[in-house]
């Protein structure tokens, strides 16, 4: 746990979760977070009051072969989604307060999805299916549409795009995904699926139908990804050269802006907070 509040901020505690815990969310209320553990299969339920954070159950969605990567939580705070990778399948959670529940109810994604979250509106969740379990391997991928207002959530639709994602984001203003693909940058130089950079592809997002709209190279194993707050502004965290890429933000239009802020470390993860 770090306090933001503090100057500067600082570590205040550890939490014990299941085993290798890879994705997590909180809720909209800011009570409630989520961790989905990979190597066992499992969702660990944690209370958040000030600053005192309490794990108050733990739930399995699957097996530990079934790589339970991450979850989102949509906006209303009622309903959570879990990534169960190598099984292809997105498991369906019901929130009540600080109770989690799962009732069996998994929905067929693409293979291997290794990311998910939610519009704004709650009304479409997309799921970035990695293909390769974590690498590349020069095939297309997808990325799969959840419609959340169908009863019971259905997939709508699989739009395809290049090879490997990571990284899923949806911008504040719900117009716009992106998928942060590997391309083959995590593989040796000797590959013929090589390339030095990954990409990013734009998704537009009208309605309840998504659309591929370009792709903008960016540097070696791209992993991280955050929109900033108004959504004007893209960052991507390359791994492999320790640095993030800003993007401007168009509409749906995606440009490099040239920028690379380098970092002390290679950048796995990221996450920009509310405006």
């Amino acid at each position: 746990m770090i306090d933001l509040k503090a100057t500067p901020p600082k570590v205040i505690g550890t939490i014990t979760v299941g085993k290798q815990p890879s994705g997590m969310a909180i809720s909209p209320k800011g009570d409630l977070a989520l961790v989905a553990n990979r190597a066992d299969g499992t969702i660990s339920v944690l209370s958040i009051r000030g600053k005192d954070v309490l794990v108050v159950d733990t739930m399995t969605v699957g097996t530990g072969t079934d790589s339970v990567s991450a979850v989102a939580i949509t906006p209303d705070g009622k309903r959570a989604l879990a990534v169960k990778s190598a099984a292809n399948k997105v498991a369906l959670l019901s929130i009540d307060g600080q109770k989690v529940t799962y009732d069996k109810t998994d929905l067929p994604a693409g293979i291997f999805p290794y990311n998910i979250a939610v519009t704004p509106d709650g009304k479409l969740a997309l799921t970035a299916d990695n293909g390769a379990g974590g690498g590349s391997d020069g095939n297309v991928d997808t990325v799969s549409v959840i419609d959340l207002e169908a009863s019971p959530p259905r997939i709508i639709d699989h739009v395809t795009i290049g090879d490997a994602p990571e990284g899923l984001a949806i911008s504040p203003k719900g117009d716009l995904a992106v998928a942060i693909e590997l391309r083959g940058s995590n593989m040796p130089k000797s590959s013929p699926i090589y390339h030095p950079g990954g990409a990013v592809t734009a998704l537009k997002i009208d309605g309840k139908k998504v659309t591929r709209m370009g792709e903008v190279t960016v540097g070696g194993l791209p992993e991280g990804v955050a929109f900033s707050p108004d959504g004007s502004y893209l960052y991507v965290g390359n791994f492999m050269d320790g640095d993030m890429s800003v993007l401007k933000v168009d509409g749906t239009t995606l440009t490099d802006t040239g920028q690379r802020i380098k970092l002390p470390g290679h950048p796995a993860s990221m996450r920009a907070g509310p405006q």
